[in-house]
């Protein structure tokens, strides 16, 4: 079963940019539906981005046009460019794996969009 684990949250001020990667562990980890998640506090954790294994993304519409989804197969990593980051992007963001009945998650890492 795949493991995943996030980096690259931080502080950023409003209008700045971060690249969170999750680097997976597991032999088949190109045939994975990737995806990343975000929960802020308070409320339930939401979709960002999802990439199948044929390369289809779905965003949700808060984040289209701001942030870009992408895997590197060869590295077993997917990653997620997050530019033009608002206030209300603050949350912890969880990198998902799954693949049948199987549906794996991150740690979690806290992005803080503050002046």
């Amino acid at each position: 079963q795949v493991q995943l684990v996030e980096s690259g949250g931080g502080l950023v001020q409003p209008g700045g940019s971060l690249r969170l990667s999750c680097a997976a562990s597991g032999s088949i980890f190109r045939l994975y539906i990737l995806g990343w998640y975000r929960q802020a506090p308070g409320k339930q954790r939401e979709l960002v981005a999802t990439m199948s294994s044929g390369g289809t993304t779905n965003y949700a519409d808060s984040v289209k046009g701001r942030f870009t989804i992408s895997r590197d197969n060869a590295k077993n990593t997917v990653y997620l460019q997050m530019n033009s980051l608002k206030l209300e992007d603050t949350a912890v963001y969880y990198c998902n794996a799954h693949i049948a009945s199987i549906n794996t998650w991150g740690q979690g890492t806290q992005v803080t969009v503050s002046s």
